[in-house]
C-alpha cells in the first residue's frame, strides 16, 4: 500500500495538520517517511529516499519518491553587503527561492551572490511593501544602518513572515527596538524579532555568520533548542504534533 502525507505548513512549514492515509508496512517506516515528507513540503522539494524496512535512514532496503507541488519558500536578504552573499549562499543550499535588496547600486550587483540569486536595487522597506510573503518566508535584516533597517522593519513585523532576523551589535538592538518602538510598534510584534540574528556559535567570519543564521532557521523551523545533541536523550528527530 501507498502512503501520502498532506500537510499543511505552518512556522516555517514545520507544524500544522500532519494527516496521512494508508501505510508502508510498517510503524517505523511510516513515522520516517512522513517526516522526511514534510521537510520536503517545507521547502517545496522533491526527491528520493531511501530507509530501511522499519524506516532507518542509512540504509536502502526501501526507496521512496516524495513528490511535493507546493513552491519553494522565500528568503529575503536586504543589505548587499559580504553577510548577505554568504547568507544568500546557505539559503539557495537549503532550498528558499532567494531575494538580495538594496538601495544602493554599487553594492547590488549579480557578480557578487551566486547563480540564481535575484538581486533587486530598491529601497528596502519600499520592495517588501510590494512583495507578497507568508507563513514560510524568511526575511534576513542585514543593512545594518537605521534608515534603511527601521522602516524595513516596520513593514516587516506587521506582515506574515516564519522568520525576521536583523543583524547588528546589542546596542544596535537596543537603539532599533527603541526607534521601532516610537514608530507605533506593540510588544507582540517586536517579540518576532530575531535579534541580534542567529546562534551563537562564536562565528567570526561571513559564511560562519550564515551557518548561524542558518541554524537559527532550522531550529525555529522543527522546535530545535539549539543545543549540542552529545549527552541529550531522547529522539533526535523530534515527532510534530498536529
Amino acid at each position: 500500500d501507498g502512503l501520502r502525507a498532506p500537510c499543511a505548513p505552518g512556522a516555517l512549514g514545520g507544524r500544522g495538520a500532519n494527516n496521512t492515509l494508508g501505510t508502508l508496512g510498517s510503524t517505523g517506516l511510516d513515522v520516517a517517511v512522513t517526516a522526511d515528507a514534510r521537510g520536503e513540503l517545507a521547502l517545496g522539494a522533491t526527491g528520493l529516499r531511501h530507509y530501511g524496512p522499519r524506516g532507518e535512514r542509512r540504509e536502502d532496503s526501501v526507496s521512496v519518491f516524495l513528490h511535493s507541488f507546493a513552491p519553494p519558500p522565500r528568503m529575503l536578504v536586504f543589505g548587499a553587503i559580504d553577510y548577505a552573499a554568504a547568507v544568500a549562499r546557505i539559503g539557495d543550499f537549503l532550498g528558499y527561492r532567494v531575494t538580495v535588496c538594496d538601495a544602493r547600486p554599487v553594492f547590488a550587483t549579480p557578480k557578487r551572490f551566486p547563480a540564481g540569486v535575484e538581486v533587486v536595487v530598491d529601497w528596502p522597506h519600499r520592495y517588501l511593501h510590494g512583495t507578497d510573503t507568508d507563513e514560510r518566508t524568511v526575511i534576513c535584516v542585514l543593512t545594518h544602518d537605521p534608515k534603511f533597517d527601521v522602516p524595513l522593519l516596520e513593514e516587516a513585523l506587521r506582515r506574515p513572515a516564519a522568520y525576521i532576523g536583523a543583524m547588528g551589535s546589542r546596542r544596535t538592538h537596543d537603539e532599533r527596538m527603541r526607534r521601532l518602538l516610537e514608530s507605533g510598534l506593540e510588544e507582540g510584534e517586536l517579540a518576532r524579532l530575531r535579534s541580534p540574528v542567529g546562534l551563537d556559535l562564536g562565528a567570526r567570519t561571513p559564511e560562519e555568520v550564515a551557518v548561524s543564521v542558518a541554524a537559527e532557521i532550522v531550529a525555529l523551523r522543527w522546535g530545535g533548542t539549539g543545543a549540542p545533541l552529545t549527552g541529550a536523550a531522547g529522539a533526535i528527530h523530534r515527532a510534530q504534533s498536529g
